[in-house]
């Protein structure tokens, strides 16, 4: 894929470019404000004053700057997190004068329009969508939400917007669920925090189709530090989508975004994210629901880009009734470390919760199943359920398994399961006898093994992740 600006004459041969090379693209970086490397205090209060904030922002970003200095990175987790050098990061990049998103493409920047058609979503708006959101470097650049939702009080801005026009709203529930002291990266994240989504969807309101954001990262060394704010009151049932893509750059960048979800008695609520970051990408991120009486809240998982995850969706189910769920899947190529998992805390009676895991790992590539099922003392019936599926598709690839259960409850019923496969030899040759070419079977194998989270996706989502499966599978076999 040529590295071309988008204005040079042969740019135009892009536009018929293959799935194979949809995500393999950079423009030009010509931005209105690029903050000098490194994370500092000066960093953090320019970001403050850019964005216009009221103090108490400002006063909440130094906190979580001093929070970070003091906690230090973690211990644990993938060896590759400690290459990731702050140094040589910009922590905020402004990829427009104007302030604030729009909501028509024709006002976005042209360069940033064309690549956000390239990935199809002003035609996935008018398709399938309730809303859209796009992000492009630091900030939110464009974001609709169609006018039937509107007038049922759903509110679906970026963050920076919702702090402006919903401050008691914004104020009330920012960093309940994910405050700066929970851990490294959600203290770095609070500190230099830009864009993302601020959802709140009113009592008894039920969006029928998916809101969905999509990032993109394009600069060379960027950090990307979204925070994603969302409230389903009670009754109200949604679901949220999250896109990201990078191109590819032989410099680190780092993302990591915080999102937090509440989930209020009976709502029903779902949050799908297809993660293809490239893989010069850390994608270090804190996802967390607090889901309160008779709700649910369902986490899909893909994690299939990154030079190195940590992320590890959790609900904290804090009242009787409350049901959670994770489906998650990762694949881990060559010099790829996907840590994923999942986290399901049961503070209240007849609480339960389901998670399927599933990860692969190629070459050199490296997948880690890291999880966590609390049962709270006087969490009566509590039910947890977790299941592990690892499949190695060589002879070189890593798989690990770090499962945490603590039970503080006599009437708890958990259980867990793990298994580790390689790629079937003899089912491949079946599949040949029948027909079907050698890297044509060992992607059918795969998409069999992904199936029971796959089958999760809607239509449109499931055919994408197939189709980055078997980008992943080029060259596994043969």
């Amino acid at each position: 894929m040529s590295d071309l600006p988008l204005d040079h004459p042969d740019a135009a041969k892009l536009e018929g470019m293959t799935h194979e090379n949809q995500y393999n693209f950079r423009l030009a970086e010509n931005y209105a404000f690029r903050s000098e490397k490194g994370l500092s205090k000066r960093v953090v209060e320019q970001i403050s004053y850019m964005k216009n904030e009221p103090e108490w922002m400002l006063k909440f970003r130094l906190k979580a700057l001093e929070i970070a200095e003091k906690k230090g990175r973690p211990k644990w987790g993938p060896s590759t997190v400690d290459t990731l050098n702050f140094d040589e990061i910009y922590f905020y990049i402004r990829p427009q004068d104007r302030q604030g998103t729009t909501d028509n493409w024709e006002e976005i920047p042209e360069e940033v329009r064309k690549t956000y058609q390239r990935l199809g979503v002003p035609e996935a708006e008018q398709r399938i969508l309730a809303g859209v959101g796009a992000q492009y470097e630091s900030e939110m650049v464009y974001h609709s939400l169609k006018e039937e939702w509107t007038r049922q009080g759903v509110i679906f801005l970026d963050t920076d917007t919702g702090l402006k026009e919903y401050p008691e709203i914004f104020k009330e529930h920012f960093a309940t669920v994910v405050p700066p002291e929970d851990n490294y990266f959600a203290a770095v994240n609070s500190a230099v925090w830009s864009g993302g989504s601020f959802v709140y969807v009113p009592e008894g309101v039920e969006i029928e189709v998916p809101l969905q954001a999509y990032f993109l990262i394009n600069a060379q060394s960027a950090g990307q530090f979204e925070r994603t704010l969302i409230i389903g009151e009670k009754g109200s049932k949604f679901h949220y989508i999250e896109g990201c893509t990078a191109p590819a750059y032989t410099t680190d960048a780092f993302h990591s975004g915080v999102i937090e979800i509440i989930v209020k008695e009976g709502s029903r609520a779902r949050y799908t994210t297809i993660q293809n970051w490239s893989h010069n990408v850390f994608n270090l991120v804190t996802q967390r629901a607090m889901v309160y009486k008779n709700a649910s809240m369902g986490w899909l998982d893909g994690n299939l880009g990154s030079k190195t995850t940590m992320k590890y969706p959790s609900c904290y189910l804090m009242e009787e009734g409350a049901r959670g769920e994770v489906l998650s899947i990762a694949f881990a190529s060559d010099g790829q470390w996907q840590d994923a998992g999942a986290k399901m805390v049961h503070v209240a009676p007849n609480t339960s919760s389901s998670v399927v895991s599933k990860s692969i790992s190629k070459g050199s590539g490296r997948s880690s199943y890291r999880g966590l099922v609390q049962i709270h003392e006087g969490a009566y019936n509590a039910r947890s359920n977790v299941e592990c599926d690892a499949l190695l598709l060589d002879e070189h690839a890593k798989t690990d398994t770090y499962p945490y259960i603590e039970i503080n409850e006599k009437t708890a019923h958990v259980g867990h399961e793990a298994t580790v496969s390689k790629l079937n030899d003899e089912q491949i040759f079946y599949l040949m006898s029948r027909g079907i070419p050698e890297d044509e079977a060992a992607a059918l194998i795969v998409r069999g093994f992904l199936e029971p989270v796959a089958k999760e996706l809607p239509l449109e989502y499931a055919v994408e992740l197939n189709r980055l499966i078997e980008l992943e599978m080029e060259g596994s076999v043969g």
